[in-house]
């Protein structure tokens, strides 16, 4: 994944930020919501396709296309919490962190919610 990174270029020169960088950006930002168990480590044929077989081991896929990001992210849910409201929670956090980290104003965040996760 590291050989991709999302380019700026400013008048002091280029800042390159690469995929891993805004992975862990995501991961950081996952934790911080309430009703997330875990980044979810397996999920579905499809998800998994969907994904990219490399990266679902991650729970995070980032994408670059031109000025703009879009990340993939696959969670379990807490039991008794509400998916929707949980999945949008991620999706506002996410995108803020990575907005606010990076600079850039266009990022996407498709969330994938492969589980919920019952207490023991």
């Amino acid at each position: 994944m590291a050989e991709n990174y999302i380019t700026r270029v400013e008048d002091g020169g280029s800042i390159n930020i690469s995929e891993d960088v805004i992975a862990t950006m995501v991961k950081l930002a996952v934790r911080e919501v309430e009703g997330v168990a875990a980044m979810a480590s397996t999920a579905g044929p499809a998800v998994a396709d969907l994904l990219g077989k490399k990266n679902v081991s991650k729970g995070v896929k980032v994408q670059f296309e031109e000025n703009a990001v879009i990340i993939d992210v696959i969670v379990t849910v807490k039991y008794g919490c509400n998916i929707v409201g949980v999945a949008k929670n991620v999706q506002e956090n996410v995108q803020s962190a990575v907005q606010a980290m990076t600079g850039l104003e266009q990022v996407t965040v498709n969330v994938h919610v492969s589980g919920v996760v019952f207490d023991k």
